[in-house]
Order: C-alpha cells, then structure tokens, then sequence
C-alpha cells in the first residue's frame, strides 16, 4: 500500500489546522464533513455544560467520530460564568465549548466583552428562527416552572393561580432552589417583576380586589415575592432536593415547587410522581433557551464547531443521538424539524411565559436586592 498520499494528506492538514484556527470564518461555513479531519487533527474538545446530560452527549460524541475525545465539565450556569470571566482574567484557556442557560447574564457579562463567540451551524441555520440564532444559538427551550405530585392529587394539580400559594394553605409548603444560587431561578424571580401587570390582574381574581403594595414595594411582582417568603417559601440548593420533597411518592400533603418540567423524565427511576401545573393562572414560570457558544480562547476550534453541530441533533425527526437526551418532555428543540416529544405540553399550550433577556437584565439586580433582603 502506497502511505505517500495518506501521509501527504496528514500533513496538509497539521499545516492548515492553525491558519483556519485563527480564521473563524472559515471555519463557520464548513460542513460537518469538512470540519472533521481538522477537528481529529486536534483530538480533543472541552465542554462546560449546565446539565447533567452532557454526560450521554459526550458518550454518543465520540461513538460517532472516534479519535475525537469530548472532555465535558457539568457545571451550573452561575459557576461557569463565574469560572470563565476568572479563567479570562488569568489568561487561562479551558473550554471549547460553553453550553449554558441564564441567558440574561451570558449576553451581559460573558458575550459582550468577547469572551464567548457565536457559532451557527450552517446545516441547521434556516430551521430557526432569528432570536434562536442571535445573539447565540440556541439548541433547544428549557424551563422553571411549578410542579406538583400528580400521585397524591389524581384530579389535577392543586393550585389555579399563583397568589394561592400566599396563603395559609400554603404555609411552608412551596420549595424551589435559591435564586441567589442559581441564575435561572433568579430569572424566574425577575421574570414575575416584569409582568406585574399580569400579576395584579391575577390578585384581583383571586382575591376580588384591587391589589395593595407595601411600602417600598412598587410592583404587583414585587409585592408577590414578598408575599411569597413571608408564607415560609423553603428554600434548598439543587432542583434534586426540590424534586424530591414535591415528587416523591406516599405523601398524603406534598408540597409543590419551581423546578424543570424536563426532570419528569426520571419519575420512573427516582419514584416521583411530579407532574407541571398547567392551568394556572397568569402563568406557571418561564421557559428559556439553552445557549451554545465557543470560547473565544477555544484551542480546539474545528471540534468545538463539530460538537456544536452534533448538539443540534442529525436530519431526523427526533434529533437522533446528539439530541437524544433532550428529547424528552418539557424540553423543546428549536429547530422547526424537530417533532415535539409526544408526552410533552404542545409548547404552544404551555402556559409558562417566554423570558425577555434584555427585559430581564434591565431590573435582574433589583430583584435580587430584594430577595437578599427577604432571607
């Protein structure tokens, strides 16, 4: 066998990987296809993910294109935010690839100032739609909204509109994650704030009057917020433990709680009973997108695109298995090709509001202020 060609090939490409590695145009339009032999020349791809699931991806990855090894760090939004504006000041390149949620804080502390670049796969670009693709790409739609243990109310969920959980009934019986712990609650937090209008008009049919602020409190979500902790919210660290004291089954009075409409996948396993409260009123949380970007210190620029492609999902109707474990109900790809999970809410009936970023990151701060100061 004549190694000539082979090795001649190797060689153009060792030569040409570090000039298209400072060329990210280049690199933006090229196929799967064409980014694969500089992606193996480079052998490696780091991913900072927001979920656990990373895991499986990685799995899939590397069963699809071995030689190519995906060194994933599961990490929460809040620490990755935090770990690569540290990593930028030390002049430290880790990640390749961020895969995160919290976009709010994403586009105002890691895109503007550079050190996240966006990259949209060529394959997949005209099946989103604008805001899925600018200013990031975003792979599919995730979501905090209120859950309750189907099990124990087998007539539907117990809760009609969100003002109930201010009253006694309720006492220390709502649970979510600490929003100073994790941005997507704290979002979730603000998100009510944002649509104080929506809130009164929900206090007023809930309680057959006008709604009254308490002093310093200038908005109907606001004065929910308050309303809300001096009812005994609990809070805990992890959506698991949230998860698990709504979920569980053999309660006779569960709690319900702000957690990811996705975690019902793992009723089975995990013996929950969790179920999304869908016919509450003015809304049962908020969904927002998952975000792909590159680090703008990738080392390994060619499999970073590369694995950005694969997390899009293939051709088929499912997203085969890049998209494999987001799948699921309560997760909603972005892509228009992509069929929704059969089990799921149609995303179109989920009653659940749509987080503006900018909106979000005008009074993020404020609301945070304020739940500081409620704990």
């Amino acid at each position: 066998m004549n190694m000539k060609p082979l090795l001649l090939s190797a060689a153009l490409v060792a030569l040409t990987l570090p000039a298209l590695a400072q060329n990210a145009p280049e690199l933006d339009v090229m196929s799967a296809e064409e980014l694969l032999p500089l992606a193996k020349a480079e052998g490696t791809v780091t991913v900072y993910a927001f979920t656990s699931r990373i895991a499986a991806v990685e799995k899939a990855f590397e069963a699809a294109y071995p030689g190519i090894d995906m060194v994933s760090h599961d990490m929460s939004s809040t620490e990755q935010i935090t770990r690569l504006k540290a990593e930028a000041s030390a002049g430290i390149a880790s990640a390749d690839v961020v895969y995160i949620s919290d976009a709010p804080v994403v586009f105002k502390d890691l895109l503007e100032p550079g050190l996240i670049t966006r990259y949209v796969p060529p394959r997949v670009a005209s099946l989103l739609d604008e805001n899925e693709k600018s200013p990031l790409l975003a792979q599919r739609l995730s979501t905090k909204v209120l859950m309750y243990n189907e099990e124990a109310n087998p007539s539907g969920a117990p809760v009609k509109n969100l003002w109930e959980l201010t009253t006694e009934p309720w006492k220390g019986r709502v649970i979510m994650v600490d929003p100073l712990q994790r941005g997507d609650y704290l979002d979730l937090m603000t998100e009510l704030v944002v649509r104080s209008d929506d809130m009164a008009q929900a206090y007023q049919a809930q309680f057959g009057k006008a709604i009254t602020l308490d002093d310093e409190i200038e908005t109907a979500g606001e004065q929910f917020i308050v309303d809300l902790f001096k009812n005994d919210l609990i809070l805990v660290s992890s959506t698991d433990d949230v998860n698990a004291a709504v979920g569980a089954r053999g309660q006779k009075n569960p709690p319900v709680g702000f957690t990811s409409y996705s975690d019902r996948r793992d009723n089975e396993d995990e013996g929950w009973a969790l179920q999304v409260v869908n016919t509450v009123v003015p809304a049962n949380g908020i969904i927002f997108p998952a975000v792909l970007a590159i680090s703008s210190t990738a080392k390994n620029a060619a499999a970073a695109r590369l694995a950005i492609d694969f997390l899009m999902g293939d051709d088929s109707s499912t997203g085969g298995a890049g998209f494999k474990p987001f799948y699921v109900a309560g997760d909603y790809a972005t892509r228009s090709d992509i069929v929704s999970h059969p089990d799921a809410v149609p995303l179109a009936d989920l009653k659940a509001w749509s987080i503006d970023p900018s909106a979000t990151a005008k009074i993020r701060q404020d609301v945070s202020d304020l739940v500081l100061s409620l704990q």
